[in-house]
C-alpha cells in the first residue's frame, strides 16, 4: 500500500486485510466483503485496540488511526460490505461483518481489550453491535432470515462515541426540510414552513421551530406510510424492492440560526456548505434509497438504527466526545447519547473543534483523551 509522506505518520505499521463474512464470500472479481487496515506502532503488538466502522463511509484510513497507534493502541479501520452501498444496507449483516473484525483482533492479533469507536454515523452502528453482542435483540427485516452469526458476536470491552448523532432516522429527521409538500416534486414548498424564506427567519421563534419540528416528523412518517404500501404493491407484482429518492435534507434550523442551541460552530453552515445551496443539491443523506432500505435505515417507526435502544443495553465503560464547532451534531446529541447509555462508568468530554477534528492540535487532544481514558481502566 502506498501513501504520501504528507499523510503518513512515522513509526506506524499498516496492514491491509480482506476477510470473508459468514453471510458473504469473496467476490468473483477478487474483493472480500470485509476490508480494513490495521494500524499499530512499529515493532509493537498492542494488547488494547480500537475498531471503527460506519454505515457506508470508508473508515479504513480513519484520521485517528495513526494517532492511536503512536500511543501504543492498535486501530482497525474497518469496512463492512456496505461501504459505499448504503442503499443496500442490512443491519444484521453489517453487525456480523463488524464481528469479523473484532474476532480478528482477538484471535489473530492477540488483543485482550477491544474498544469500539462509534464516530459520527458509526455511533449508533457500533452501539447496535455491542448491544446485540450482550443482549440479542436485533431482528431482520420482515420476510428475511436472520444473518448467520448474528447471535454469536464477540462483545467488546469499551465504547467510545465521537461527534456522533443518535441514529440515522433521528439525524435525517432533524435535517429534513419540513416545507416539502410533494416527494416527487423537488421544488414544491410550503412557504409557511420554508426555512429559507426571510419572512420566517432567522432568527426563528419558538412557535416556528415547534411547527417545523412537528412537520419534519410528519414527513418521515408519511414516507414510511408510502414505503409500506409501495413495498406491498411491488411485491405483489413480483418485484423484491424499488429505488426512490429523498430530496432536501440540509435544513436543520440550527444550521442556519446559531442562536438555536448556541455553540462555537460557524453560522449558516452544514457539512455540505451553505445550507440554502446544499439543500437544493443531490448530495444529501438518504438521497438514494430503496423501500426496504428506508424501512430498515431511515424510518422513525421501524428502523433499528436508532441509538437509544442499543445504548440502554451497553454496560461496559463508555466515553462520549463532543466537538464544539460541529455544524451537524450538537451538544444535545452528545448528552442524549451519554444519558441513554446503560453504563455505570460513563464519561463525557468536549474538544473545541469541528466534526472531523481538523483544527490544529484537535486530533492529538482527542487521541490523548481516549488513551488516558483507556489507561485508567485497562
Amino acid at each position: 500500500m502506498t501513501r504520501t509522506a504528507a499523510t503518513q505518520m512515522p513509526g506506524v505499521t499498516r496492514e491491509f486485510l480482506g476477510l470473508d463474512s459468514s453471510t458473504a464470500r469473496r467476490a468473483g472479481s477478487g474483493g472480500h466483503p470485509c476490508q480494513g487496515i490495521y494500524h499499530r506502532g512499529m515493532g509493537r503488538k498492542p494488547k488494547v485496540a480500537m475498531i471503527a466502522a460506519h454505515y457506508q463511509i470508508d473508515f479504513s484510513e480513519h484520521y485517528l488511526a495513526d494517532y492511536m497507534a503512536t500511543r501504543g493502541i492498535g486501530f482497525l479501520g474497518w469496512n463492512t460490505r456496505y461501504r459505499g452501498f448504503e442503499s443496500s444496507f442490512l443491519l444484521d449483516h453489517a453487525l456480523v461483518d463488524i464481528g469479523v473484525g473484532v474476532r480478528w483482533l482477538r484471535e489473530v492479533q492477540g488483543v485482550e481489550t477491544v474498544i469500539l469507536l462509534g464516530n459520527s454515523g458509526g455511533g449508533s452502528l457500533m452501539a447496535a453491535y455491542q448491544a446485540n453482542a450482550v443482549d440479542k435483540h436485533v431482528t431482520p427485516l420482515d420476510g428475511m432470515r436472520p444473518a448467520a452469526g448474528l447471535d454469536d458476536l464477540p462483545p467488546a470491552d469499551g465504547y467510545v462515541a465521537s461527534a456522533a448523532h443518535p441514529g440515522r432516522p433521528d439525524v435525517l429527521t432533524a435535517w429534513m426540510d419540513a416545507s416539502v409538500i410533494d416527494e416527487n416534486d423537488a421544488v414544491a414548498t410550503d412557504p409557511d414552513l420554508d426555512l429559507f424564506n426571510e419572512r420566517n427567519g432567522p432568527g426563528y421563534d419558538a412557535e416556528f421551530v415547534a411547527r417545523y419540528r412537528a412537520a419534519q416528523v410528519a414527513r418521515n412518517e408519511a414516507i414510511t406510510d408510502w414505503a409500506e404500501a409501495e413495498l406491498a404493491r411491488v411485491r405483489a407484482a413480483g418485484f423484491s424492492d424499488r429505488p426512490f429518492t429523498v430530496m432536501r435534507t440540509w435544513a436543520d434550523p440550527r444550521m442556519v440560526d446559531p442562536a438555536l442551541e448556541p455553540t462555537k460552530r460557524p453560522a449558516n453552515m452544514c457539512y455540505a456548505g451553505v445550507p440554502a445551496k446544499a439543500n437544493r443539491s443531490t448530495h444529501g443523506i438518504a438521497a438514494a434509497c430503496t423501500l426496504r432500505n428506508w424501512l430498515g435505515m431511515w424510518s422513525l417507526r421501524h428502523a433499528q438504527t436508532r441509538a437509544e435502544p442499543h445504548l440502554a443495553r451497553i454496560t461496559c465503560p463508555a466515553l462520549v466526545i463532543n466537538a464544539e464547532q460541529d455544524t451537524g451534531v450538537y451538544p444535545s446529541d452528545a448528552r442524549r447519547i451519554h444519558d441513554a447509555l446503560g453504563s455505570a462508568d460513563k464519561t463525557m468530554r468536549s474538544v473545541d473543534t469541528d466534526h472531523y477534528f481538523t483544527t490544529p492540535g484537535a486530533r492529538s487532544e482527542k487521541a490523548d483523551t481516549i488513551a488516558k481514558w483507556i489507561t485508567r481502566r485497562w
